[in-house]
């Protein structure tokens, strides 16, 4: 046996990875939080990619295209996490091998909120540069959302879905729609999807949030979202029209501060790791919602942005601290 060095023999402890520690702390305070809350009450976010959530909800580092592939299974074991945003089908339907490949990576129970395609919720055909938009022939057409969508995910993703999010995006100033015209084809639309699926309808024209709208939702017993997004009034204003007590499900979804533009927030908080714009009066408001909902008996999900605070996963663990506060 050779001689010890002068300090002992060398240490042959593997390093620690910091942001494995650091996770391992996220994970133990969100375990407390989580066994504090209503189980019907879930947490996400819109999307997962983010290479700057490392020691937040991914252990090590990786890069945006392969956390997009396979970073749902960390993410989903996050004790808060238990949804999250599919936005990528707002723009293209889902091919049907990474539908397969999402729900290899998610837990039972585990329930994913994924948009309705903008083939079926804009009012506008997406223009190519320098072309005008021009009317989508396929606004509000059932049988498009069940083809591109709906027929895919209830062969590959059925359980692990929560609502199908109908985001209804601004009309542009070259075109206008009266509201006794949209409400009357969402009320054909809604009439005309199948009932095996939940359906939840996000605005972002402040116009078409009226008394008639709250009851067409109610007939079909779709739901509204309550939004935090530039151009609506905030949660609780929307709450005036329609209640949450009203909805077997709520979806609060927090995404852009009154006032603000995604391309100024996205450049003002990448890369999404810490909270940079902290609005505790929003906080207060989502809060509010979710008790109402939940104690009328209705499940509700809340989707967090990193535009809307600058870090997603850490807006909320901090709805759950003041959720757990009573």
């Amino acid at each position: 046996m050779g001689q010890l060095g002068l300090f002992g023999p060398p240490d042959t402890t593997p390093d620690v990875d910091p942001s494995a520690a650091a996770l391992a702390a996220v994970h133990d305070e969100a375990r407390t939080l989580a066994a504090a809350l209503d189980p019907r009450l879930r947490f996400g976010t819109s999307s997962w990619s983010f290479p700057g959530w490392r020691g937040i909800v991914y252990s090590r580092a990786g890069n945006e295209r392969d956390l997009a592939r396979e970073g749902l299974r960390e993410y989903a074991r996050h004790p808060l996490m238990r949804t999250v945003g599919i936005d990528r089908s707002y723009y293209a339907p889902i091919p049907e091998d990474d539908l397969v490949r999402y729900a290899s990576q998610l837990p039972d129970g585990f329930l994913a909120c994924a948009k309705a395609g903008a083939s079926v919720t804009s009012t506008v055909r997406h223009a190519g540069r320098g072309e005008s938009p021009a009317a989508n022939p396929t606004f509000l057409a059932p049988e498009v959302l069940v083809e591109e969508m709906l027929e895919p995910f209830r062969r590959h993703f059925h359980r692990f879905c929560g609502p199908i999010l109908l985001e209804f995006p601004p009309l542009p100033r070259a075109l206008s729609l009266p509201v006794s015209e949209f409400l009357e084809g969402l009320d054909r639309f809604l009439d005309q999807l199948p009932r095996d699926f939940r359906y939840a309808v996000e605005l972002r024209e402040s116009s078409w949030l009226t008394p008639s709208y709250a009851a067409i939702l109610k007939r079909h017993g779709a739901s509204h979202v309550f939004n935090y997004w530039s151009a609506m009034p905030m949660p609780a204003e929307q709450a005036v029209v329609v209640a949450p007590e009203q909805q077997a499900t709520t979806v609060i979804r927090l995404l852009l501060p009154p006032g603000t533009r995604y391309e100024q927030q996205r450049e003002a908080f990448r890369p999404f790791d810490r909270l940079r714009a902290p609005d505790p009066v929003m906080r207060e408001q989502v809060a509010a919602l979710s008790r109402r909902a939940l104690a009328a008996g209705g499940d509700v999900f809340v989707l967090v942005n990193n535009k809307a605070e600058g870090s997603s996963p850490l807006t909320v663990t901090e709805i759950a601290r003041l959720l757990t506060r009573g």
